[in-house]
């Protein structure tokens, strides 16, 4: 987005180009200039080289381990990386459980947790949605009751993003069945690698990915010293980390990386004597979802403006969410369209029949069919924006 920015933020701009174009090591920078996906050895190799860099997470309050940027430092940044299609870093560490344990963590908990998440040395899973907890999270059963100096989980975490690779997983779990249900939830941080009881199981993605996992906890302990905030009040803290989830869930960095695919794509496929790219409905497609995103990525500095002075993300990210997951859908409709009986080509094998920059383009458009429905549905987004923005009666 064209922005008025100063001569001392236009230098910032450009010494973060330059410095990503020297520090992404050449393998990782031949997947970004062909519009491939990184697997999860590669994200954590940029990862390390951000935190050398001191740049890893820009969002957290500079005694912490961040930048100390302001609002347009961080926007240009970001801008940065995804122009130049850098690894997308795991934001369960960073983005989410991270600033909660700043927020609400003990000294100790911050003094143990957070330079970890920082340098990478231990990755992140999220426990929240159960087989029958999903957009009603209230109704989670996950049990944990006391035994001396620990909780004893037992129950089950489904839809645990990426739980194969973690070494650690905040969980809602239920240490009361007393009052409200929303009354009866503690927040706890579980060391899922050395943990006994804790199993995890991918399973396949209608993406074709093995992106998700059911998570398992049986008589598994956790010292109570792992619970953040006050026993029975993570109800509290599952709102403030989804408000914190649905924000970069709204995806305006990957639905501009996406924009960017496209044109690549068609600007590559010929049509006539000239290129897919000159069509003049196809060019009116993109222009429309450009000026969306635009618009999206208004509502998305107001949210950050908001944190530069110390607002955590509030409902307003429902909004968020809700525009950025719909216009994610529609952005990979687009990439399908645009790629046409090639678009089917992540079926056959092998894969590099096609272009690098399109090989992930179907699975892509699979996943985010779920965009609408993980971090709670649009449906509910809808009722929290009544509820607590347009403050229409229940």
């Amino acid at each position: 987005m064209d922005l008025n920015f100063s001569a001392d933020q236009l230098a910032f701009r450009d010494e973060v180009r330059e410095w990503i174009a020297t520090a992404m090591p050449s393998h990782l920078k031949q997947k970004a200039d062909n519009g491939a996906d990184f697997d999860q050895d590669e994200v954590m190799e940029w990862h390390r080289v951000l935190y050398e860099r001191g740049w890893v997470a820009p969002a957290w309050p500079k005694e912490h381990g961040g930048t100390g940027w302001d609002i347009a430092q961080r926007y240009l940044f970001s801008e940065e990386c995804i122009r130049a299609n850098a690894p997308q870093l795991s934001p369960f560490g960073l983005s989410m459980v991270g600033p909660l344990i700043i927020q609400f963590g003990t000294d100790d908990q911050k003094g143990r947790f957070l330079p970890k998440i920082l340098s990478g040395e231990e990755v992140w899973c999220q426990g929240y949605s159960e087989p029958n907890a999903g957009s009603d999270l209230a109704n989670l059963q996950l049990r944990a009751d006391k035994d001396g100096d620990d909780y004893v989980l037992n129950g089950q975490k489904t839809w645990t993003t990426y739980a194969q690779y973690a070494d650690w997983i905040f969980v809602l779990a239920r240490t009361s069945t007393s009052g409200k249900k929303q009354e009866g939830i503690s927040f706890l941080l579980a060391d899922v690698k050395n943990t006994e009881g804790i199993t995890v199981k991918p399973f396949l993605t209608t993406g074709g990915t093995m992106a998700f996992s059911e998570t398992w906890f049986q008589d598994a302990r956790v010292p109570q010293a792992n619970r953040v905030g006050p026993e029975n009040g993570g109800w509290t803290m599952a709102k403030a980390l989804l408000a914190h989830e649905r924000t970069g869930i709204g995806g305006v960095g990957e639905a501009s990386r996406f924009l960017a695919h496209i044109k690549h794509i068609a600007r590559d496929t010929p049509l006539g004597d000239g290129r897919l790219l000159d069509d003049p409905e196809l060019r009116r497609r993109i222009a429309r979802k450009q000026m969306r995103l635009r618009a999206i990525d208004v509502v998305n500095l107001r949210t950050l403006a908001a944190a530069q002075v110390g607002r955590a993300p509030g409902p307003e990210s429902s909004i968020l969410k809700i525009l950025g997951t719909e216009l994610q859908q529609e952005i990979t409709e687009l990439a399908m369209d645009t790629m046409g009986h090639n678009a089917l080509g992540w079926l056959d094998s092998p894969e590099a029949a096609l272009p690098l920059r399109q090989q992930s383009v179907a699975s892509q458009f699979n996943y985010l069919r779920a965009a609408t429905i993980y971090g709670g549905s649009n449906e509910i987004q809808k009722n929290i924006i009544a509820k607590h923005i347009l403050r229409l009666p229940s």
